[in-house]
């Protein structure tokens, strides 16, 4: 049994099944707050508590999975190609939106750990929360944080800006589809995203670019920081 766990097959399988499943309640309930991703990591730490299997033996599946993060950001890229007359026409709104967006995140993440009192080590880590996993590792390694704490960070941001951004859009009556896809890619990187393609093709096209462009943001706005 110690030899399956230790399998890449076996963290890729129990990741797959994990997701499906999590796809599955979410189409049963249509409930914002049962999103897949997070009923999948529930799902796969009460496993690995369950039956004690050591979190390196599930990664090195985890590993295999990783490898595809970058490319399936990247192909994000076809939704934003076909609405590339749309980004033309909206080329300021989008570069002044996302700038604002990366600063009040930045800038709220400095804030709220000088008022608690964190070390550099997690005010590095926490800094790029709301960036794509891929760049925010490499920013947080960069400037001394921890890989996995920001990994963490990311996938918290981004199921809370999933689950909350279609009732905040309501609430706050966005009717622009471009505003409201840049406000949820700035905010909540690709897990927002995959909820933007969910309410139009427009905003998830938006939502896409805010990623990459705000990712390049925050990059720069890390360079000149001091912890």
């Amino acid at each position: 049994m110690a030899d399956l766990f230790a399998s890449p097959f076996f963290g890729v399988a129990l990741s797959i099944l994990a997701f499906w499943i999590g796809v599955k309640i979410q189409k049963k309930t249509r409930l914002a707050v049962c999103n897949p991703l997070l009923i999948a990591s529930i799902l796969v730490i009460c496993i690995l508590l369950v039956f004690r299997i050591p979190y390196a033996d599930y990664n090195r599946g985890g590993e295999l999975i990783t490898l595809f993060l970058s490319p399936a950001t990247a192909a994000l890229a076809v939704s934003i190609y076909n609405k590339i007359q749309l980004l033309r026409k909206n080329w300021l709104p989008v570069l002044v939106g996302c700038t604002i967006g990366s600063l009040v995140s930045m800038g709220s993440v400095l804030l709220m750990c000088r008022i608690f009192g964190l070390d550099e080590a997690a005010t590095a880590s926490l800094l790029p929360k709301s960036v794509t996993t891929s760049i925010a590792v490499s920013v947080a390694e960069a400037h001394g944080g921890i890989p996995s704490f920001t990994v963490v960070a990311v996938c918290i941001t981004g199921i809370l800006g999933s689950i909350i951004s279609p009732f905040l859009i309501r609430l706050l009556r966005v009717k622009n589809p471009v505003a409201a896809g840049l406000a949820i890619g700035a905010s909540s990187h690709a897990v927002g995203t995959s909820k933007a393609l969910e309410i139009g093709e427009t905003e998830g096209a938006m939502s896409g670019l805010a990623i990459g462009v705000c990712g390049l943001i925050t990059v720069l706005f890390s360079m000149f920081l001091s912890y």
